[in-house]
């Protein structure tokens, strides 16, 4: 692997870290009341949005629906088989209840993810209507269709749900 290959993974997981990061940050300054400074921390992850995004584009890292959807499955498999266990057991076993709670969370989400991603791959089809999904604002449990009930993953009420536009 070439350096500028290794640079442009590390700057496009750094520009990634860097959106969700200032989207948080904006929230938190949503809460707080200040509105200005909200919309600051909102314009600068749109910003590392775009470098992510460009740097993702210059790695090859976009292909088609049904290469991507691939892309999508083994992610989501990696999570799920090798990657959230181990954080579970070691936030476990170091009695961190907030991490645990965090991992365990994301580890049941990534296998629904992956199921979604298996079954739209499986149903590939060019001008399909789409669907209406719903997403849990604690958790990120995703559901598709409307939404009753209790989250799966964390119980919070269906009422809470964030429909993706």
């Amino acid at each position: 692997m070439s350096k500028t290959t290794d640079h442009l993974k590390e700057a496009f997981a750094g520009e990634s870290q860097a959106n969700r990061k200032y989207t948080s940050f904006a929230k938190k300054a949503d809460e707080e009341g200040y509105p200005k400074i909200a919309k600051l921390f909102r314009a600068a992850a749109l910003a590392e949005a775009i470098h992510a995004a460009n740097h993702l584009k210059a790695l090859g890292g976009i292909g088609t629906t049904a290469e991507n959807l691939k892309a999508a499955i083994e992610g989501e498999s990696y999570e799920i088989v090798s990657m959230y266990p181990g954080m579970i057991a070691d936030a476990e076993s170091e009695g961190d209840k907030k991490a645990t709670k965090s991992f365990q969370w994301a580890y049941e989400v990534e296998k629904v993810h992956e199921a979604l991603y298996r079954y739209a791959l499986e149903h590939l089809e060019p001008g399909a209507e789409a669907p209406e999904y719903y997403v849990c604002p604690f958790c990120g449990y995703t559901h598709e269709g409307k939404f009753d009930g209790k989250c799966p993953v964390c119980g919070a009420p269906a009422e809470k749900f964030l429909k993706v536009e």
